[in-house]
């Protein structure tokens, strides 16, 4: 006689692992097996300058697209002066090495950062790129 696991009152149990993952629209979808182990984030912060040196690329690409108008535009959507998204903007007439060194500039994990956004003013006024890795040499950084 063949009876089923609920005529006989007996349960069954299934083991096995399972993870959910992002899926489509948002969605998350469970998948079978180990979850992947999630990526290793150095410590500290990432630092401001660096911050605002990405930031300054991705402005110039939303003007560049057509998608802001001008820096007038950029101010009202970032509720800030057009004089502050000026002093950020002005960070794409560095020497393109010095926007790399700036872009991948060591994270902060105690006090205070290596170089600031003002200490740079100085290295954007220059126009020559020439001396303005002079001044960048210059600036007596610790990084």
């Amino acid at each position: 006689m063949n009876h089923s696991a609920s005529e006989t009152g007996a349960s069954i149990t299934v083991a096995c692992k399972v993870h959910f993952r992002p899926g489509a629209q948002g969605r998350r979808r469970l998948r079978q097996g180990e979850a992947p182990m999630p990526a290793t984030v150095e410590p500290g912060r990432v630092p401001r300058l660096a911050r605002l040196m990405a930031l300054a690329i991705h402005f110039d690409g939303l003007i560049r697209k057509g998608m802001v108008r001008d820096y007038a535009g950029l101010a009202r959507l970032g509720h800030v002066t057009r004089a502050r998204v000026t002093q950020i903007m002005n960070l794409l007439n560095l020497a393109l090495d010095i926007q790399e060194e700036i872009l991948f500039l060591p994270r902060t994990t105690a006090g205070c950062e290596a170089v600031s956004e003002r200490q740079v003013r100085r290295v954007v006024a220059e126009p020559d790129w020439g001396k303005q890795r002079q001044v960048w040499r210059n600036m007596g950084r610790t990084f």
